[in-house]
């Protein structure tokens, strides 16, 4: 796993290995409203139960085309408010849904695009889609402002470096967002609009084999101060014999200093589980030489078989001295659970495949619509 946060790597890579992935991720909260949103983009959707299944059947060779990543490129758009989802729309589809130049800062899938304007130092993203099952159109144009950028990069020392492609790409460690959102409902004819102003993030992930035969377990997450902005990162590896990738940006905003921690001594404690979600721990304690770190893992904001995202509160402790309490967003993965057919079965409930019909995803969405009609 190599770290960069070379603006120029933003682009698309073009993977053809089987399993491969890459994606493209930006998320805001606008703490005045209690609103949040992330957006991402695939080109390979990593945790997609159909590209998991069609490479599972390439490698037993019960199916004899190699997957392509590009056969599973997708879009994700996530809206939470007061610590509740909103909307939660994932769309998978073939290659012609997808389109880069592979030259220029610029992804589009489906009618949704982003692309990086050098001029105002920003990526513009442009959301539109519909999303029958909801009965709801979603479209919207947000600014994310580069507010910060860091130089940094670090190479994967395990094996000696002799290591499978897995890359983080940290190109915008700190964003002001605004935009506007516009929420369609399409049954009564209604429109909503958020004006949206935040704080946001992006960052890119790339890997040249499939995530889960090389990473056992990741968590993730950023907060913000008015002080302080942290970035945190662990990876638990397969090899068990691979140290796990553990460390911690953070950045001073009074004295405009960046300090990276790594080779973090890690501790995990609260360990739960729900009835599909992963066991994973709700309490993290990162320790090294003069820098404490707490994480608490407080409201679960979405949950599925391999994932989940937090709402978290950061504490740390730099020279001996409490210097920061910071809220922000935290995620966990375990992406060997896909390997589950029975979690692919459930997980299909969740994702619009271009051209599938699942009886899961109808049943789910028809379920979720009338909950949350009734709740109103």
């Amino acid at each position: 796993m190599n770290i960069s946060t070379e603006l120029e790597q933003d682009i698309w890579h073009d993977l053809q290995d089987p399993g491969s992935y890459e994606w493209w991720y930006f998320d805001a909260e606008d703490e005045a409203q209690g609103i949040s949103l992330v957006c991402i983009w695939f080109a390979g959707f990593a945790f997609s139960p159909y590209y998991m299944q069609h490479y599972l059947d390439w490698q037993q060779k019960s199916r004899p085309d190699a997957p392509k990543a590009l056969d599973y490129a997708g879009f994700s758009f996530q809206l939470y408010e007061q610590g509740k989802e909103t909307l939660n729309f994932i769309k998978e589809g073939p290659a012609p849904l997808f389109e880069s130049s592979g030259t220029d800062i610029a992804v589009t899938f489906d009618n949704n695009r982003f692309y990086y304007d050098k001029a105002q130092n920003a990526y513009i993203l442009e959301i539109d889609f519909d999303y029958p099952a909801r009965r709801q159109k979603v479209s919207a144009r947000l600014r994310f402002s580069s507010l910060k950028r860091y130089s940094y990069s670090k190479n994967d020392t395990n094996n000696n470096g002799h290591v499978p492609r897995h890359e983080w790409l940290l190109t915008v460690p700190r964003a002001g967002v605004d935009g506007t959102i516009l929420l369609d409902d399409t049954l009564k004819k209604r429109t909503r609009t958020i004006a949206f102003n935040a704080r946001g993030y992006h960052d890119h992930n790339l890997g040249a084999m499939p995530v889960h035969e090389y990473i056992e377990k990741w968590y993730w997450g950023r907060a913000y101060s008015d002080r302080y902005d942290l970035i945190y990162y662990v990876i638990y590896f397969r090899n068990n014999g691979y140290r796990p990738l553990a460390l911690c940006m953070l950045h001073d905003n009074e004295r405009e200093e960046f300090m990276v921690h790594d080779h973090l001594d890690v501790q995990e404690s609260a360990y739960t589980k729900g009835l599909f979600a992963p066991l994973h721990s709700r309490s993290l304690r990162f320790t090294r030489d003069d820098l404490s770190i707490e994480i608490q893992q407080k409201n679960v904001l979405d949950t599925g078989p391999f994932y989940l995202r937090f709402g978290s509160r950061i504490s740390f402790h730099l020279n001996g001295e409490h210097s920061g309490d910071l809220s922000g967003i935290s995620e966990f993965l375990k992406p060997g659970r896909l390997q589950s057919r029975i979690l692919r079965f459930f997980t299909r409930s969740r994702i619009w495949r271009e051209g599938e019909r699942s009886v899961m995803y109808d049943r789910y969405n028809f379920l979720k619509t009338y909950f949350n009609w009734f709740k109103r």
